[in-house]
């Protein structure tokens, strides 16, 4: 009877600190971190390169994309129903804002258009 106690005493000291360890979260434990939504196909209006009007300038669609995570970006408004981003470490006056179309896929606008000087 003793050994059983015993044996059943070094089963919960090894097995009681690990199922904090265990996430019972679907696609594992994220704590809280955010994370923001997208449509995997852009709106028509930023392939087509017309520009985003944020805080009274107009900004336009790059080639480019950034692999960036929804924990580096900071948003900060909509336009078109499309939720725009910063880079949470850029301050103003902001170098580029974003869109978000895909995971990790943040596409970038810049003030003047690709090739202009």
């Amino acid at each position: 009877m003793r050994t059983i106690r015993s044996r059943w005493l070094v089963f919960l000291i090894l097995t009681v600190p690990l199922t904090g360890c265990v996430s019972t979260a679907p696609g594992g434990n994220k704590g809280h971190l955010p994370t923001y939504p997208f449509t995997n196909i852009e709106p028509e209006w930023i392939r087509n390169g017309e520009p985003v009007d944020f805080e009274g300038e107009l900004w336009f669609p790059q080639d480019g994309i950034e692999s960036l995570t929804d924990q580096e970006v900071l948003p900060v408004g909509n336009y078109r129903d499309v939720q725009l981003f910063v880079d949470k470490v850029d301050v103003r006056p902001f170098d580029r804002v974003y869109t978000k179309f895909g995971v990790n896929k943040y596409r970038y606008f810049e003030r003047t258009k690709t090739g202009a000087k």
